[in-house]
């Protein structure tokens, strides 16, 4: 596994619309994110909520998750919500671990319907939770606050 911190913040690029009554969002390294909104501030919200479901349906087809690009000239980074990039964070390292979910329930003397709900992009685990299995996944989850 990686020693490298590793963001869950992707670049996305805003353009007007041709009639210029909605910016339309995309992202170059997730192509299904497509969105738009009437502000900037709707269409960043909206961009956020389509990482979410783009990454979350990536998840549970157990396809890989890009790592984040750079951001070029006319990009803007968005970050993921807080829980689901914790969510993310564990399911990367369980990924990446090989680790069979039998094995990490045993490593977490959890049942296996538990772990696959940990795991589970759609289902709200709490931090205290991902942290634990994070860290039998050798791995740490770290938060850090930016300016909004």
């Amino acid at each position: 596994m990686s020693e490298h911190p590793r963001s869950f913040a992707w670049p996305v690029r805003l353009e007007r619309s041709g009639e210029g009554d909605e910016i339309l969002v995309s992202c170059r390294d997730l192509p299904e994110v497509i969105t738009a909104g009437r502000t900037e501030a709707e269409a960043l919200d909206q961009a956020e909520d389509a990482l979410v479901v783009a990454i979350g349906g990536r998840m549970k087809d157990g396809m890989d998750i890009p790592v984040p690009s750079s951001p070029i000239e006319g990009e803007v980074v968005v970050p993921l919500p807080a829980s689901f990039a914790a969510k993310l964070a564990v399911w990367s390292a369980w990924r990446a671990s090989r680790v069979s979910k039998v094995a990490l329930a045993a490593r977490l003397g959890l049942n296996e319907g538990e772990v696959r709900r940990i795991l589970d992009p759609s289902h709200n685990t709490k931090l205290d939770r991902l942290d634990k299995a994070a860290r039998a996944l050798g791995v740490r989850l770290v938060v850090e606050s930016v300016a909004a």
